[in-house]
């Protein structure tokens, strides 16, 4: 089976939030997932990730789609950029 991370959208319409989830890369996006690694809300730009829960994921072959992996990189460079 192969896995992806990737974003799940929720909420209502012009007001959305994604679930981030593990899931089998052939199953619907906002359909079944295997666990649930965090959220993110765009209008914010407020990120909630289990990095334990997300590293777990990788080192066992699960591939995070590309905006997933460009939303993380960017988050991981502000908060290392000094204030």
């Amino acid at each position: 089976m192969a896995v992806a991370i990737r974003f799940s959208r929720q909420g209502k319409k012009k007001s959305p939030f994604y679930r981030i989830v593990a899931a089998d890369k052939r199953d619907a996006r906002d359909g079944r997932f295997i666990e649930l690694l965090g959220t993110y809300h765009p209008t914010t730009k407020v990120l909630k990730l289990d990095n334990e829960r997300y590293e777990k994921w990788i080192k066992v072959g699960a591939q995070p789609s590309g905006t997933l992996a460009s939303v993380i990189k960017r988050t991981a460079r502000a908060a290392a950029k000094p204030a």
